[in-house]
């Protein structure tokens, strides 16, 4: 029993402490995984949106701008992928590709290459901290009793 209230107890830790994140002035976010300036695509109005981002943990929370006194908004990246793909008149682009078809894919823009280098280094690295769920709820499953434990 207690191998499986555990993952869900942590899951809910997570969301609180995003939804606290989200909250925050962008300079207040703790020991992020990376910060600046990015533009997103707005496909409703198909054009580039500047945000002010601050990635930590696998979430791009997004800003109006660095004096915002909190997030617009946020994605869960949690099993994306990230790579570089030119997207409308942009050259390059980091595309960041859903685990399933039931979400959204993104396009980010920073100003220039070696800052969506930058970003695009960062975000693999951020998401590649986070397992899938269900690798979790199997690798704690699959663990040795306490007593073989060394």
């Amino acid at each position: 029993m207690e191998k499986a209230i555990l993952p869900i107890t942590q899951d809910h830790v997570w969301v609180d402490v995003t939804r606290h994140n989200s909250n925050l002035p962008p300079l207040a976010v703790k020991s992020p995984d990376c910060l600046g300036l990015l533009h997103k695509m707005d496909r409703s109005k198909d054009m580039w949106v500047q945000h002010y981002c601050i990635l930590k943990d696998a979430c791009l929370y997004l800003y109006s701008g660095i004096r915002a006194t909190h997030a617009q908004g946020g994605l869960y990246l949690q099993g994306y992928t990230v790579r570089e793909q030119p997207h409308g008149s942009k050259k390059s682009t980091i595309e960041l590709k859903p685990p399933s078809d039931e979400f959204k894919t993104f396009y980010l823009c920073a100003e220039n290459p070696a800052e969506n280098k930058r970003w695009m280094a960062a975000i693999k690295a951020s998401v590649k901290k986070w397992l899938p769920l269900h690798h979790a709820l199997q690798n704690h499953i699959n663990r040795p009793p306490e007593e073989a434990r060394m």
